[in-house]
Order: C-alpha cells, then sequence, then structure tokens
C-alpha cells in the first residue's frame, strides 16, 4: 500500500519547472494572457447553450441562484488553486498537486478524472459550437443534411424542403398547428462541423503557446463585448417593458416536481450541471509552466478570471430570464433566442458570431489544458514517453496536442451534448474536491514550505470547498455516478496495467 500512495518530491517538482531548453515547455504567459484563457475557457458552452436546459428542466429564473452557489464553491477551490499553482508552478495542475500530496494512486485517478474535465469538455464545446453555427448558417438559407448536422442521438424533422434540428423547430411547429410527428424524421450520423472545430483549434495549439494566447485573447475580448451588449440591449428593453419581467420571474422559484425538478433541489441539480461553465480557471493552472512570473501571474489568473466571469453569469442569467419565459428555453442557442425577444434583429446575428468566438476560445484552452495534462503524467512515467515529446521549433508537446485532438474530434462527431456535460462536471468536481484535500494536507505536512500565495482561513477554507463540492456532486443523476465508476475502473486497469511499472516515482523508491 505504501508504493501506492508514494508522493512525488517537492524539490523534483521545483527543478523540473526550472528547466529551460529546447526539450522544455517555453515560458511565455503574463498575468493578461493567464486571464484571458480562464475567460476564454469559463465563458463557453456554459454561458451559451447549457444556461438554456438548466433552467428549463431544473431551475427555472432561479438559474440565478444556481450561478452564486456554483460560483461560491468555486471561490473556496480557487483560493486552493491559486496557493498550489504559485508553489508549484509546474503543468499538470491538480494531477501535479495530487501527486506531490496525496500519492501516486490519487495523482493518478485525478489525471485520469481531467481527462473526463477537458477532453470531454471540449467535445461538449464542439458540439454547442456546431448547433450555433447550423443555426448562422440557417439564416443564411444554407441548410446541411441531416447525416453530417448531428450526432446518431440528435433527431431531425424534415420541414419546408429541408432538415430541421428537432428541439430547435418544433415551438415553431406548434405556433404553426403543425404536429412534428407528421412529418418524415431521420437522425444524424456523423457531427461534421464539431469534428472540424476540434482539428482548427488543435493545429492552433500546435503552432506555439504564445500564438496560441494571442488568439484566445483576441477571441475573448470580442466575446466580453458581445454579452456585455446582450446585457445592455436586453436590460434597456426590460425597463421598458417590467411587466414582462415580473411574469417571467413569477415564479421564482418554481414549484417542486421532483428531486432535481425545481425548487430547492432543482436549484442544486442545476448548480452541478452549470458549474462546466466554471472549469476555466482550472485550465489557467495547467499552463503555469509556460507563464513568465508564475508565483505573482497564476494567482491573478485564476481569481481574476473567476470575479469577472462569475459577475458576466448573473447578469446574463438575469436578463436572459426575465427576457424569455423559462419553459422555453429548453434551446441549443438560449441567447440567440433571448436577443430575438427584444426585436433587434441585428442582435441575434452578433450573439450567435460571439457563440461561435467564445466556443473556439473555450475549445482552445480545454485542450491546452488536456495536453499538458498528458505532458506530465508521461514526464512521470505514468504515460508511454511520447506524450512529453516537445516539438523542436514550436516548445509545444505536439504528439500529445494531436493525440488528444484526435480523440476530442471522434468524441464530438459522436457523443450527445447532454451525456458529456455532466460528464464534465463531475470529472471537475472530483478534481476539486481532491485539491482542496491537498492544500489542507500539504500545510500539516509541510508548514514551512515557501508560499507565495496563501490560501486564507485553513482549514476553513479546503472544508468549505470539499463539501459545496460534494453537494453538487451528489445532485448529479444516478446514471452520471455510474458512468463516472466506469470511467475510473478503466483508469484503474490501465495504472496497474502500466503506469505502476513505469512509474520512475516507483523506480526511485521515493514514498
Amino acid at each position: 500500500m505504501a508504493n501506492l500512495l508514494a508522493t512525488k518530491p517537492l524539490t523534483t517538482i521545483l527543478n523540473e519547472a526550472q528547466e529551460t531548453g529546447e526539450h522544455c515547455l517555453k515560458r511565455a504567459l503574463g498575468p493578461g494572457n493567464l486571464i484571458a484563457l480562464g475567460i476564454g475557457a469559463i465563458i463557453g458552452t456554459g454561458i451559451f447553450v447549457i444556461t438554456g436546459t438548466a433552467t428549463a428542466q431544473h431551475a427555472g429564473p432561479a438559474i440565478i441562484l444556481s450561478f452564486i452557489f456554483a460560483a461560491v464553491g468555486c471561490v473556496f477551490a480557487g483560493l486552493c488553486y491559486a496557493e498550489f499553482s504559485s508553489m508549484i508552478p509546474v503543468a499538470g495542475s491538480a494531477y501535479t498537486y495530487g501527486y506531490a500530496t496525496l500519492g501516486e494512486i490519487v495523482a493518478w485517478i485525478i489525471g485520469w478524472d481531467l481527462v473526463l474535465e477537458y477532453a470531454f469538455g471540449a467535445a461538449t464545446v464542439a458540439s454547442g459550437w456546431s448547433g450555433y453555427f447550423i443555426s448562422l448558417l440557417g439564416d443564411f438559407g444554407i441548410k446541411l443534411p441531416a447525416s453530417i448536422a448531428g450526432t446518431h442521438w440528435d433527431q431531425f424533422v424534415f420541414y419546408n424542403g429541408h432538415w430541421e434540428n428537432m428541439g430547435r423547430i418544433v415551438p415553431k411547429l406548434k405556433i404553426l398547428g403543425i404536429d412534428p410527428a407528421t412529418l418524415p424524421h431521420a437522425h444524424g450520423v456523423f457531427n461534421l462541423l464539431g469534428f472540424l472545430a476540434i482539428v482548427f483549434c488543435t493545429c492552433v495549439l500546435v503552432i506555439g503557446i504564445k500564438e496560441s494566447a494571442n488568439f484566445n485573447t483576441g477571441i475573448v475580448v470580442t466575446k466580453v463585448c458581445v454579452l456585455l451588449i446582450f446585457i445592455a440591449i436586453g436590460g434597456h428593453y426590460l425597463l421598458g417593458h417590467r411587466e414582462l419581467m415580473a411574469a417571467n420571474w413569477h415564479p421564482f422559484i418554481p414549484e417542486n416536481q421532483g428531486f432535481g425538478q425545481f425548487g430547492m433541489s432543482g436549484i442544486l441539480r442545476a448548480a452541478g450541471i452549470i458549474f462546466f461553465a466554471y472549469i476555466g480557471f482550472d485550465a489557467v493552472s495547467t499552463a503555469a509552466q509556460e507563464a513568465k512570473n508564475p508565483e505573482k501571474d497564476m494567482p491573478i489568473g485564476i481569481l481574476g478570471s473567476l470575479v469577472i466571469c462569475t459577475v458576466l453569469y448573473i447578469l446574463v442569467a438575469g436578463v436572459l430570464t426575465g427576457l424569455v419565459n423559462y419553459t422555453n428555453l429548453m434551446v441549443p442557442d438560449p441567447l440567440a433566442v433571448g436577443i430575438d425577444a427584444t426585436g433587434v434583429r441585428w442582435g441575434s446575428m452578433l450573439v450567435k458570431l460571439g457563440a461561435l468566438m467564445g466556443l473556439t476560445s473555450t475549445i482552445v484552452v480545454m485542450l491546452l489544458g488536456q495536453s499538458r495534462v498528458f505532458f506530465s503524467m508521461s514526464r512521470d512515467g505514468l504515460l508511454p514517453a511520447l506524450f512529453r515529446a516537445v516539438h523542436p521549433k514550436f516548445r509545444t508537446p505536439w504528439i500529445s496536442t494531436l493525440t488528444v485532438g484526435i480523440f476530442v474530434a471522434v468524441l464530438a462527431a459522436s457523443l450527445p451534448i447532454n451525456v458529456l456535460d455532466e460528464m464534465v462536471s463531475i470529472g471537475t468536481l472530483l478534481a476539486f474536491v481532491i485539491v482542496c484535500a491537498g492544500v489542507w494536507v500539504l500545510r500539516r505536512r509541510h508548514p514551512e514550505m515557501a508560499r507565495p500565495f496563501r490560501t486564507p482561513l485553513v482549514p476553513l477554507v479546503p472544508i468549505l470547498g470539499i463539501v459545496i463540492s460534494l453537494v453538487m456532486m451528489l445532485s448529479l443523476t444516478l446514471i452520471t455516478w455510474i458512468r463516472l465508476a466506469v470511467w475510473l475502473v478503466i483508469g484503474m486497469a490501465i495504472y496497474f496495467g502500466y503506469s505502476r511499472h513505469h512509474s520512475r516515482v516507483q523506480r526511485s523508491g521515493t514514498v
């Protein structure tokens, strides 16, 4: 049992952080880049897609409370991440922190869990990206065949001479008095646009971290402006139509219809689902080895992006539920539906373009996070050596990036978004539990270590982070827990079949 709990010496980790040369990652990111990376990951599918379904199915207008509850949990976890990323500024995020504090078996579990967070997360975002792009193409009269417009789980109906997504067209058909059952039906086969989105972002990441960060920063500025325009247009409209907001916000907390369906349990279920929207600050920590001054800049990047996005989320959710009754938000593009309610037609086009840019930057950051986790695990011997290969010109882990990109592209083209998003949320929450526990453990084991940023009120803050994360995990569905268990069993098989025998820590005999 002792070998399974072998920890990676902090001196080894810190020495790796100081390595330079063509086989090492390039330190090129400043605090602005890091904040933009966080915003790039946070503002994406969570606000542009999942907000609608979580509102319609679980929380109603009280989705605002769900965002606040999830943000509080993120603050506690974010403070713990900030301490770790400043004192252990290497790639790998929670995986590396767990290896230094809780042991190899825990590090492997969290590393394997991060595949859920980043790879499945990027696939989820790509599915949302595809939905907005198809909607935008439709505005120009361009319609795709059902076979390449969605996955096998997406249903389409043939209406007005072309195939339409069932979820999007049904409200319109009801208004027209047309029964969808009377129309020809078909299922998608391969989500081509989601696949191509991942391929493009993978190529951007291979070219270089600085180039990727600059690309991401430009997109982040654009999509934040789009959200501010949505808030401004929607807020101005609501000020002139206060009776609409009063009607749509009543009842603010819809009556409970079963566990997780409105009421307080629905608010918690929605918080667990939209928690997917907050994982960007975790992605910032994976780039610690590429930060110019990680001791100072990582806490700024993590906490800064979290605060900015939380404020934007609450404002957007408030305006959206004021403009549109929550029962009508079960759509793939809720913000477009919201802006349409104002009658500002150019706003719909703008929101769709902003969503596409926002989702693109989220894909970039998530793929970056996953490839850096693979890089760290390979360097420790837990994965094959090819994953730690650094491109001699671009100074990026290019094989890791390409491998992750291919895997994620297939996921995005094949699996439905509702399965992917809950898997990402439960994987993220599990990572937060381990990071919060790790800060507490390391404070007790190594109180003498230099900590450029110190999490306040330890152990209270880590305990609160653990408790809130567990509450949101417990609010998720049983099938999501079963999928998590199956995923971890597969991970354990890989660990005991390969990783344990190739571990550099195990070979060195360090415990």
